[in-house]
């Protein structure tokens, strides 16, 4: 994975927490939903990723 997926699903999993933060302290829960919507999207990003150099890694043994 390079280093500018990991920084980007990074700061998409950190944006999706203070939204979701704003949401439950507003009370508003279409703002908590899309906060923890992010926070999904990165962890499949990661995920995706890791997965990718895992194959990479074993092709090239």
């Amino acid at each position: 994975m390079s280093i500018e997926d990991r920084i980007e699903a990074t700061a998409k999993n950190i944006e999706g927490k203070v939204q979701e933060v704003v949401g439950d302290l507003t009370g508003n829960l279409q703002e908590q939903a899309e906060g923890k919507s992010k926070q999904v999207e990165a962890s499949l990003k990661h995920t995706k990723e890791n997965i990718k150099d895992e194959l990479k890694k074993r092709l090239d043994s």
